[in-house]
């Protein structure tokens, strides 16, 4: 009897771990500004590494919160006037059994680290590089190549 107690007691566990998960997800997408993607912060192995998740706009950052973590915060928050795009791509080799066909793999450069690669759908990458390009009326753009507004 024991054995089906801790049996039913670890199926319990497990099911509220998923519930959680599932809750935690929707919480994030009703906020709106979510889209999904999947990061890449490291290159020392090529074409692996990739995290998947949700990636939320706030203000001038893009939070990235993976799917299988149980912490409210986010992952990695990435500031728009610190992120340049160097790169555009599509997945090749072992990427492409671990991320869509029609997804895009921007990298791109942060002075935080090394460069982070981003994926995510092609029709997301438009709105993406919109958010990224824009800025508030009267701050002074900081990227390379592009005017000032005063």
């Amino acid at each position: 009897m024991l054995i089906i107690e801790w049996i039913g007691i670890g199926a319990l566990v497990a099911l509220l771990a998923v519930g959680f998960l599932i809750l935690r997800r929707a919480l994030f997408i009703r906020a709106g500004g979510t889209i999904r993607l999947s990061v890449r912060t490291s290159a020392s192995v090529p074409e692996r590494g990739w995290s998947n998740g949700l990636g939320r706009f706030v203000g001038d950052d893009l939070r990235f919160y993976r799917i299988f973590s149980f912490t409210l915060r986010p992952k990695r928050t990435l500031t728009r006037a610190n992120l340049v795009v160097i790169s555009r791509r599509t997945p090749a080799g072992q990427e492409s059994f671990s991320l869509p066909a029609d997804w895009v793999i921007l990298r791109c450069s942060w002075p935080e680290s090394e460069p982070i690669e981003i994926a995510m759908a092609a029709t997301t990458v438009t709105g993406f590089l919109s958010w990224l390009e824009s800025a508030p009326p009267g701050e002074v753009a900081t990227r390379p190549g592009h005017a000032s507004k005063r």
